[in-house]
């Protein structure tokens, strides 16, 4: 909807479908911030039946790099709301395998305690003490595999709407710009 026009839509009359979309907030930020320079009386609709537009008739912008800060603030926001639960990923995908082993430790002393209690040294005494040690490693390492998998799933997926929230204020800040200019 932004590049289909020549002007810039006003982000709270459209009907933007995008959901919960981080480009949203980014958008309604930096049209803020370009309504509080222009003035928020500039407004005229472009034509019967169209969502109004910031008017470039009464002004200019007077600072198009603080559009651009707001624009990366808000950019910035999106970017912490959206990594809230990559922190629980990493520490479940980094710390699962050490107390999958810790358990396996302690079982397998377990197991040779067992074997000293008995007073035989077989491997058919200590044999079902260590497999059970085993089964720790194997949950230490079901969980910290799928818990890694979607972290770095997770964290391209930010990275690429970071990467897009970025060239967005730009190309705002470029259009008001241009619209704007002398």
């Amino acid at each position: 909807m932004f590049r289909a026009g020549r002007g810039l839509p006003d982000p709270n009359t459209l009907k933007m479908g995008a959901g919960d979309s981080p480009l949203v907030t980014v958008y309604q930020a930096g049209y803020r911030e370009l309504e509080g320079q222009l003035g928020a009386a500039d407004h005229r609709p472009v034509a019967p039946g169209l969502a109004p537009v910031v008017s470039a008739s009464t002004g200019r912008v007077k600072n198009p790099s603080a559009v651009g800060v707001q624009m990366q603030v808000a950019a910035g926001d999106e970017v912490r709301r959206l990594e809230k639960w990559m922190s629980w990923l990493a520490t479940t995908g980094s710390v699962s395998p050490f107390i999958g082993l810790f358990g396996t430790v302690w079982g397998v002393m377990d197991a040779f305690a067992g074997l000293g209690d008995a007073g035989t040294a077989s491997l058919r005494a200590v044999a079902p003490g260590i497999a059970e040690a085993l089964v720790t490693t194997a949950m230490g390492l079901f969980a910290a595999i799928p818990a890694v998998i979607a972290y770095n799933y997770y964290l391209g997926g930010i990275r690429a709407i970071a990467a897009r929230m970025d060239s967005f204020a730009s190309e705002f800040v470029s259009k008001i710009e241009t619209i704007y200019s002398a």
